[in-house]
C-alpha cells in the first residue's frame, strides 16, 4: 500500500523544528513518524501525520514550504536480516530506492519500512509476488 508523506523544507536554524511541531500541535495534527536530513543551509523534514491534508494547509498558512509524495510501505518481523531480505529482492529486480525510513513501536513484533522509489506500482507488485506484507491503512 502507498503511504502519503509530507516533506517540509526548513532553514537550518535554531528553533525551526520546534516551530513546525507547534503549528501542527495548534492544529491538533499528530505526527506519527518523522525523519530529517540536513545540509549546512537547510533541512528536509519528512513526516507522516494523522491528517496530511490538514498538516499541509496549516503549514503553508504559516509560511512553510511543503510538498507531499507517496511511499511504498511494508512490514517485516522486528529481527535481524528481515529488512535485508526485502532490500535484496528489490535489488535483484533493479528497483532504485531514493530513501527509506523505518520505525517500530516498543514491544511490537513488526517494523514498518517506508520506501521512496521510482515506480511505486512495480515495487508493490514485486513485494506482493514475493510474499512481503504490505502495510494496511493502520500503519501505526
Amino acid at each position: 500500500m502507498l503511504v502519503n508523506q509530507i516533506a517540509v523544507f526548513l532553514e537550518n536554524r535554531k528553533g525551526r523544528i520546534c516551530e513546525f511541531s507547534k503549528v501542527l500541535k495548534d492544529a491538533d495534527v499528530n505526527i506519527q513518524a518523522m525523519s530529517i536530513a540536513d545540509t549546512m543551509e537547510y533541512g528536509i523534514l519528512r513526516a507522516i501525520t494523522d491528517d496530511n491534508a490538514k498538516a499541509i494547509k496549516v503549514l503553508k498558512a504559516n509560511g512553510f514550504n511543503v510538498a507531499s509524495t507517496d511511499l511504498v510501505g511494508f512490514k517485516v518481523d522486528d529481527k535481524p536480516g528481515e529488512m535485508y531480505k526485502v532490500l535484496q529482492i528489490l535489488d535483484d529486480h533493479k528497483i532504485n530506492i531514493a530513501y527509506l525510513y523505518s520505525f517500530a513501536r516498543a514491544g511490537a513484533a513488526k517494523s514498518v519500512i517506508l520506501l521512496k522509489v521510482d515506480d511505486n506500482d512495480e515495487t508493490m507488485r514485486i513485494l506482493k509476488e514475493s510474499g512481503i506484507n504490505l502495510i494496511d491503512d493502520n500503519i501505526l
